[in-house]
């Protein structure tokens, strides 16, 4: 276990739960009725239920804002560091941050808010929905220097959501490379989209492929598998599986959100 993952999360397997915050200014769903006020209002309720459920960490993220950006607008990360500035008093948790799909934003987003993790897309050459994708870790990781965020940690997704690789090794080999050239504090892997679980055979190859370093499983983890993910994961992501009818653009159900907790403690025996 990396030392910043442990800084953070302690010697758990932590639970993360997303935040997602409703579309922002500039994106095609903004609600410009409810505006601001009704962004800080929406992740307030979520982040009191998630808390109140007994989630490790909370990580705030701009999944509404459809469709997705190599290079977000200035106006996505200012009302992000906004509403999270507005929530800042009430959060009880450790705090990430995930701003799709930038990692020059992420980093800038988790600087002036104080977050103690983001999750990103930082390595990798992708066909994707947005285009084709390159994303660059030791640009943004030296951006988290100059930043004066060296103590933050990073959760590097390896297999990104809507794209397909086009780096033809095994998830696992790539999961190794990444760890070996660009020092992430855990590895990431997803399924095919927002919502949708990773293979358990892909968790598998990429744990066994690094003993020493967290291995998170970043979507799909739903009430009926998370014990089966803990045995073998090192934590997971979950968003989701929380909201009123496992809908991923509804709120959060807190008595979901409660019964997801109670079976991941089980799960890891806690």
């Amino acid at each position: 276990m990396t030392e910043k993952f442990r800084s953070v999360f302690g010697e758990t397997k932590p639970v993360i739960a997303m935040v997602h915050f409703g579309a922002l200014p500039g994106s095609p769903l903004y609600d410009a009725e409810r505006g601001l006020d009704g962004l800080v209002e929406g992740a307030a309720k979520d982040l009191a239920a998630l808390q109140k459920a007994g989630f490790d960490a909370v990580m705030f993220g701009n999944e509404n804002d459809r469709p997705y950006e190599f290079a977000v607008d200035t106006a996505s990360t200012a009302t992000m560091a906004y509403v999270i500035g507005r929530l800042k008093p009430e959060i009880t948790v450790p705090f990430g941050v995930n701003v799709l799909w930038d990692p020059m934003s992420c980093m800038a987003l988790a600087a002036a808010t104080g977050a103690a993790f983001v999750r990103e897309i930082l390595t990798g050459t992708y066909a994707s929905d947005m285009g084709p994708w390159t994303p660059n870790a030791g640009k943004a990781l030296r951006y988290r220097g100059r930043l004066g965020r060296r103590d933050l940690a990073v959760l590097y997704n390896v297999s990104a959501e809507f794209a397909w690789s086009l780096d033809r090794r095994s998830l696992a080999d790539r999961a190794r490379s990444a760890v070996f050239s660009s020092i992430p504090d855990a590895i990431l892997v997803s399924g095919a989209i927002t919502g949708e679980a990773a293979a358990m055979s892909d968790l598998e190859a990429v744990k066994q492929a690094l003993p020493d370093t967290p291995v998170l499983a970043n979507t799909g983890v739903k009430h009926e598998t998370v014990a089966d993910v803990l045995r073998v994961a090192d934590g997971c992501i979950v968003g989701s599986s929380l909201k009123v009818d496992g809908n991923t653009w509804n709120p959060v159900d807190p008595e979901r959100a409660a019964e997801f907790m109670r079976l991941a403690r089980a799960g890891r025996g806690r």
